[in-house]
């Protein structure tokens, strides 16, 4: 349940409030927006509910929140959430591009991947040391020599790094390198790791399932959060499906709808989502139209030598031309829609 606060609300009053709520064994999460503080409470509800709210000066309203995500909801969070990294932010209208190889290979092709995206306007780096594969044959990354790779990448070139953890014990090691944790789509029900994660203090980057609902993915977000960690962007790389063209499938409409549900950032990895090097462009320019606070991209020089998923790596020229069409884009903007909806009543 929310409890939604008088404007012109003191700070004493809602220390009031927040003591009382945590005298009763709940757990409280106070948003305090440009006109209205909402205080979230965890707890037991038919308890909370009983207890006199009316007799506390500051306190306009008590709300039920339905939602199986709390932490995650906007009912709970109404401004949007703004993740920063290294001095980049995500969410609340910044907008960021996060692009790098599949894999890391040499150090040679990483530094020139990492110049040629950020001369083009990326603002952080990708780059998997230890990789997910289907196969149990195919390359599984480069390990710590990786994540050593993005280290350097990193003194060279200023941008933050964005790489992937499989398992727990992985955590620590990948911890002193990267400045994002990637959570992939086949740990996106991976409850233990997202809680440990939720415990440190490093952002995470959560990619949906390979069939999951959006309210799964948020639900997988809300593990994390529970443990303390309130730095979380939600990435969509699409789901499978039917349709065999592409690798995934994206629904960009569940990019407005995630931003009605939540006040996470959200991104679009129409890398994974397409799965070819033709629709990549084309996809991540309809996710930002649509709305989306960012993208996360594979770029390679070559893609024939790239030791995983070549055929959807973006060549440098690409990723260059889809940047400068983005920097004319004009987003979506959700709230200005529902500032003109609100008028028309």
């Amino acid at each position: 349940m929310i409890i939604v606060m008088k404007t012109g609300v003191t700070t004493e009053q809602i220390e009031e409030v927040v003591s009382f709520v945590k005298s009763l064994g709940a757990q409280t999460h106070v948003d305090r927006g440009e006109v209205q503080t909402v205080i979230g409470i965890i707890g037991e509800k038919a308890e909370i509910l009983r207890k006199p709210w009316g007799s506390f000066t500051g306190v306009e309203k008590v709300l039920e929140v339905s939602d199986p995500f709390k932490l995650a909801s906007r009912k709970f969070h109404p401004t949007d959430t703004v993740v920063e990294i290294e001095g980049v932010k995500i969410g609340g209208g910044n907008r960021c591009v996060i692009a790098g190889p599949c894999s890391i290979d040499t150090e040679e092709n990483a530094m020139l991947i990492a110049k040629s995206v950020k001369a083009a306007g990326a603002q952080m780096f990708r780059g998997g040391a230890f990789k997910p594969r289907t196969s149990p044959y195919t390359f599984q990354g480069s390990g710590e020599t990786g994540l050593k790779i993005l280290e350097n990448v990193k003194k060279e070139t200023g941008l933050p790094i964005v790489t992937e953890v499989m398992s727990i014990d992985q955590i620590d090691l990948i911890s002193r390198y990267a400045d994002v944790i990637q959570v992939g789509a086949r740990n996106m029900q991976n409850f233990n790791l997202l809680k440990e994660l939720g415990r440190r203090k490093i952002p995470v980057l959560l990619k949906n399932g390979i069939a999951s609902t959006a309210k799964e993915h948020l639900m997988s977000a809300e593990y994390v959060m529970s443990e303390g960690l309130k730095d979380v962007i939600i990435c969509l790389r699409g789901v499978r499906s039917y349709e065999t063209a592409m690798r995934n499938s994206l629904d960009v409409a569940l990019i407005p709808y995630l931003q009605h549900l939540s006040h996470l950032p959200v991104v679009v990895d129409s890398s994974h989502s397409t799965g070819l090097r033709s629709y990549v462009s084309p996809v991540a320019y309809a996710g930002m139209a649509a709305g989306a606070d960012g993208l996360i991209l594979e770029v390679h020089p070559n893609p024939k030598e790239a030791l995983s998923d070549g055929e959807q790596a973006l060549l440098p020229r690409d990723f260059e031309y889809l940047m400068q069409r983005l920097e004319n884009l004009t987003a979506w903007d959700q709230k200005e829609w529902n500032k003109i909806e609100k008028s028309k009543k």
